[in-house]
């Protein structure tokens, strides 16, 4: 009789959220993410166009890059989803602890790219490299500045799945707004992974 009332009396450890073959997060996470990358692919394409019309400037201003910076943010951002999926993947089975500091660990990653970059911007300025210079480097300023203001964005929301995280449990709606949270963290990664190449390496 007691270790009945013992065992009803112990509070229960957080369950493993069960979710198979759903979409993750909202539906409307997923309205803005398809928008928004829809309207990237037409810069892309914009990008390409211009590209194609004017090849030796493309080229030669592209030479003025340095492609180290983008391949360590590729590698930063490529980390920093992994820590993501990892504390998603921690939470959905109820095991709040190591999703913290994962999360933690990856706005560390959105941060250090935050920095490379404002180190290669004031590259480019202190050499006289501005958006006015061609149109190359309009091209280069505005898509990688709509970029970091994604990925700016993108650190306040995984702020606010850190400290979702710090909750003994979340509930399936609270759990589709942090599984949301992270699939916008990954389109950023997208984003990236698609304008490094296309800025620095294609030719």
């Amino acid at each position: 009789m007691s270790e009945t009332l013992l065992r009803a009396s112990t509070p229960s450890a957080p369950q493993p959220l069960r979710r198979r073959h759903h979409v993750p997060g909202e539906t409307g996470i997923w309205v803005f993410i398809f928008g928004d990358m829809l309207v990237f692919a037409i810069m892309f394409a914009t990008y390409l166009y211009y590209r194609g019309k004017n090849v030796a400037l493309f080229n030669a201003s592209q030479q003025l890059l340095n492609p180290d910076f983008g391949l360590v943010n590729t590698l930063l951002l490529l980390t920093s989803s992994l820590f993501v999926v990892r504390a998603v993947g921690a939470v959905r089975r109820g095991v709040h602890r190591p999703a913290r500091p994962l999360i933690l660990g990856a706005i560390g990653c959105g941060m250090a790219f935050s920095a490379l970059k404002l180190v290669e911007y004031s590259g480019k300025v202190d050499a006289g490299i501005t958006p006015q210079t061609n149109q190359f480097f309009m091209f280069y300023y505005v898509l990688t500045g709509l970029h970091w203001f994604h990925l700016a964005i993108g650190l306040v929301v995984l702020t606010y799945m850190c400290f979702s995280a710090c909750r003994p449990a979340l509930d399936a709606k609270q759990f589709a707004w942090f599984e949301g949270a992270g699939c916008y963290w990954h389109m950023v990664d997208l984003l990236w992974i698609v304008l490094f190449p296309l800025l620095y390496l294609v030719n």
